[in-house]
């Protein structure tokens, strides 16, 4: 699936096309700048989603408080029940280098689509 598929078929989910950036959001990703944000949304999919077992997995992305926190739940990429329903990655293996840098592709792909 392509990221343009990914974010098509996530408008057409009633709860994923309700989340958007606030004005606060957008107003930290201005300060901050995109290769930043991306940054963060490595370390948070390598540091909360990538291993095999989470012990808190359903829970580790809050709903607000980071750009990149709205844009997993936007993108269906917030745990690994999600990733496993929505992608078909399976749980209780830990994601590769190539499968985070998918997730960070796809989320950055819904923060530049919110930031226009």
């Amino acid at each position: 699936m392509t990221i343009g598929e990914a974010l098509a078929n996530l408008q057409k989910s009633n709860f994923r096309s309700r989340f958007h950036l606030s004005a606060k959001d957008k107003a930290y990703i201005a300060e901050k700048g995109l290769p930043v944000i991306r940054e963060h949304a490595a370390d948070f999919v390598r540091q909360r989603l990538a291993p095999a077992q989470i012990p808190n997995d359903g829970k580790q992305a809050p709903m607000r408080g980071h750009p990149v926190f709205v844009a997993q739940h936007a993108c269906a990429c917030c745990c690994r029940g999600c990733l496993e329903k929505w992608y078909k990655i399976p749980r209780g293996i830990e994601l590769s280098e190539i499968q985070q840098q998918g997730v960070v592709d796809l989320l950055m792909a819904w923060i530049r689509r919110e930031m226009r």
